[in-house]
C-alpha cells in the first residue's frame, strides 16, 4: 500500500480539483482517497441554510489512546480572475523553477497536503500515533462561512467529539517559513449607516436636506478619535470605511439618502457589545451636531444596521501547544517564530470555542493572486515541521 508521504504529489492532486467556493470540485473526494489508507474514518456532512448554497464538508478521525489533536482547514478556493493572465493554467499544478503553480497552492491546499504527508510519514516511521488525529475540513471558508466550520464543529461535538488542541494550516508566514505563528485574532464587526434626507435641486438647497452633509459628520465621528492605542498582545483597534454611496448619477440633484459601510478590527480592549455601544454613542452625538444645510438645526436622521455576526477577539495561552509548535519550527528552520495576532479572521474564530487553537502554514505572499504558487522546498520544510510537531505534541 502506498502512503501519501509526498506533499508535492498530494498538493498537485488537490490543485487539479477546481473547488472554487461553493463547489466541492472533487477536492474532498481526492483528500478522502489519500487518508483512508492511513486509517481515517471519514464523514462528509452537507449543511444548508436559507439563501446560501449547500456546502459539503469533511470530518475524518484516526483514533488512538491518548490526547486528540485537530487539524483544520479548507479545500475551497477563491476564483482565479483573468485566467489568461496566469503563467500556467490555475488548476494544472505545473512546476516551473522549483515552484508549483495553482489556485489554492498556499491558501490552503498546500497546508493540507503537508499535514497529510506528515501524518503518513509519522505512521510509516513509528507505526502509529500516541493519540487521535482528526481532520476538520470545510468547503466554505472563502465563502460566507455559514455552512462550513461552525456547523461542522457543532455536528462533530454533537456526536461526542472533543479535542485537546487544534492546528489550522492557514498561510501565516509573511516572508519565510518559521516567521510567524498566529496565536489569536482581532475581532471583526461590520455595520451600515444610512442617513435620510430630502431630494432636491442642487441650485435650491434651502428646499432640500442633503444627507451627504450629515453623513460626513457621522463618519468623521467614527474615524476620530482613535478607539485605543493597542494592547500588549494586539494592534490598535481600527475602523475602515469601505463604501459610501448615494446612488445618484446626476450632478445637479441632491440625493434622498446616503449609505456607508464600515468594518472594525478590534483588540481585547473591547467586546463586540461594548464596541457596538461606543459606535452608537459616537453616531448619536454626531447626529445632534451635524446639519443637512446651513441654518437647519434639526439633528441628522440615521439608521445603523449591524451586518452578519461579529467575530470575537481571542488569544490562545496554551503553553504545550504553542511551545511544541515553536520548538518544532525552531528545530527545523533555525528561526524562532513571532507569536502574532495580526491579520484578518480565519476559521480559528470558531474553533477557539472548543479547544486551544493556533495557526501555522506556508508563506502567504501569493495567496489570492494571479500565479499563486509555492516553492517545492517549502512544502518539504512544512511537512518536516508538522511531523516534528506531531512527535513533540504527542510526546
Amino acid at each position: 500500500m502506498t502512503l501519501p508521504t509526498d506533499p508535492a504529489e498530494n498538493l498537485a492532486t488537490l490543485i487539479r480539483c477546481a473547488s472554487v467556493t461553493p463547489e466541492e470540485g472533487g477536492a474532498l473526494t481526492a483528500l478522502e482517497a489519500m487518508i483512508r489508507p492511513l486509517g481515517f474514518a471519514v464523514d462528509r456532512p452537507v449543511f444548508s441554510d436559507d439563501a446560501t448554497p449547500d456546502i459539503e464538508n469533511m470530518y475524518a478521525r484516526r483514533s488512538g489512546n491518548g490526547p486528540h489533536l485537530m487539524f483544520a482547514g479548507h479545500t475551497d478556493v477563491v476564483p482565479v480572475g483573468d485566467e489568461t493572465a496566469w503563467t500556467h493554467p490555475p488548476f494544472s499544478a505545473e512546476i516551473s523553477n522549483g515552484e508549483m503553480y495553482g489556485r489554492g497552492a498556499v491558501d490552503m491546499k498546500g497546508g493540507i497536503a503537508c499535514f497529510v504527508a506528515a501524518v503518513a510519514r509519522h505512521i510509516e516511521r513509528t507505526g502509529g500515533l500516541k493519540g487521535s488525529v482528526s481532520l476538520l475540513i470545510t468547503g466554505d471558508e472563502e465563502g460566507p462561512a455559514i455552512n462550513g466550520t461552525i456547523k461542522l464543529l457543532e455536528w462533530a461535538a454533537g456526536r461526542g467529539e472533543s479535542w485537546d488542541a487544534a492546528l489550522v494550516g492557514e498561510p501565516t508566514n509573511p516572508d519565510a517559513l518559521g516567521d510567524m505563528i498566529k496565536i489569536g485574532r482581532r475581532g471583526s464587526i461590520s455595520g451600515v449607516v444610512t442617513v435620510h434626507g430630502r431630494q432636491g435641486h442642487a441650485a435650491y438647497p434651502h428646499l432640500a436636506d442633503n444627507p451627504v452633509r450629515g453623513m460626513v459628520s457621522l463618519l468623521d465621528a467614527l474615524l476620530y478619535p482613535a478607539f485605543d492605542e493597542g494592547t500588549k498582545d494586539f494592534q490598535a483597534t481600527n475602523l475602515e470605511i469601505t463604501s459610501v454611496d448615494v446612488g445618484n448619477p446626476a450632478t445637479n440633484v441632491i440625493p434622498a439618502k446616503a449609505t456607508a459601510i464600515f468594518n472594525i478590527r478590534f483588540n481585547d480592549s473591547w467586546t463586540a457589545e461594548t464596541l457596538q455601544q461606543e459606535v452608537h454613542n459616537r453616531l448619536d452625538a454626531a447626529a445632534r451636531r451635524g446639519k443637512y444645510r446651513p441654518g437647519r438645526k434639526e439633528p441628522v436622521e440615521f439608521e445603523l444596521v449591524w451586518r452578519d455576526r461579529p467575530s470575537h477577539v481571542f488569544l490562545t495561552r496554551d503553553d504545550k501547544l504553542v511551545g511544541a509548535l515553536s520548538a518544532s519550527i525552531a528545530s527545523v528552520t533555525g528561526r524562532q517564530p513571532t507569536l502574532s495576532t495580526s491579520g484578518g479572521t480565519s476559521d480559528a474564530r470558531f474553533i477557539k470555542d472548543y479547544c486551544p487553537v493556533v495557526e501555522f502554514g506556508l508563506v502567504g505572499k501569493t495567496m489570492h493572486m494571479v500565479d499563486e504558487r509555492v516553492a517545492l522546498a517549502d512544502l518539504e520544510t512544512l511537512t518536516t515541521i508538522y511531523q516534528k510537531f506531531l512527535e513533540d505534541w504527542f510526546g
